[in-house]
């Protein structure tokens, strides 16, 4: 029983709209109407801007790390180490899933990568922190927010089933899970990108030279 309550309350942590929150709160606007329609941090970077980007991305990585760290409310996980991964595994998806359909925002959220970053992060810290790695490094020399969550997807699977060579089958399907969902929930940014309409985040240098000439004007 009480897992089940535990596994419904990750389910309402991961359906807290924090883009759409801050566009209608800070803007006025439904982010959902805008750009991709999602409600994420690559349409909220696109549309509202890389400093509310930058939040709405930290607070749903959070929602991620809060919603997988549930299981610390049972004792039993405390211990078992497999049935504790495979609770955690339980407990983020519906993060993940809360996310993506929002009981807080009639069920329509963005794609979940934030998310998972944070479900991964709980779960298995390093593994996170590298694909962190390859998300900054691709957006930082890139600027597609859409692209680097992609290759931070792939990245999560490989890591798992070839450099670390994770045991656990539960794990190993769900990093394969994770790596199709990412790019299947990006197909109008696959083709975008393809086409050369995918829109960049806007590059430190045009954030520094912008800043200089309001102070400087």
């Amino acid at each position: 029983m009480t897992e089940i309550i535990l596994i419904i309350l990750a389910y309402l942590i991961g359906s807290i709209p924090t883009a759409v929150w801050i566009s209608k709160s800070v803007f006025g606007i439904d982010i959902r109407e805008y750009g991709s329609g999602n409600a994420g941090a690559t349409n909220t970077f696109r549309i509202l801007g890389s400093k509310w980007g930058s939040i709405v991305m930290l607070v749903d990585v959070t929602k991620g790390i809060i919603a997988t760290s549930l299981y610390i409310f049972i004792p039993y996980y405390l211990t078992d180490e497999l049935a504790r991964t495979n609770f955690m595994i339980a407990l983020g998806m519906m993060a993940i899933l809360g996310h993506i359909f929002p009981i807080f925002a009639n069920f329509r959220g963005g794609k979940g990568v934030a998310t998972l970053l944070g479900m991964a992060l709980a779960i298995q810290p390093v593994v996170a922190l590298l694909c962190l790695v390859v998300f900054l490094v691709t957006l930082l020399s890139t600027r597609f927010v859409s692209l680097s969550s992609m290759l931070a997807g792939i990245a999560f699977m490989v890591l798992i089933l070839f450099i670390f060579h994770e045991k656990e089958t539960v794990y190993r399907l769900f990093a394969i899970i994770v790596a199709l969902m990412v790019v299947i929930t990006h197909q109008k940014n696959i083709g975008r990108l393809l086409k050369g309409t995918e829109n960049k985040v806007p590059s430190f240098k045009n954030r520094i030279k912008r800043t200089l000439l309001v102070l400087f004007k």
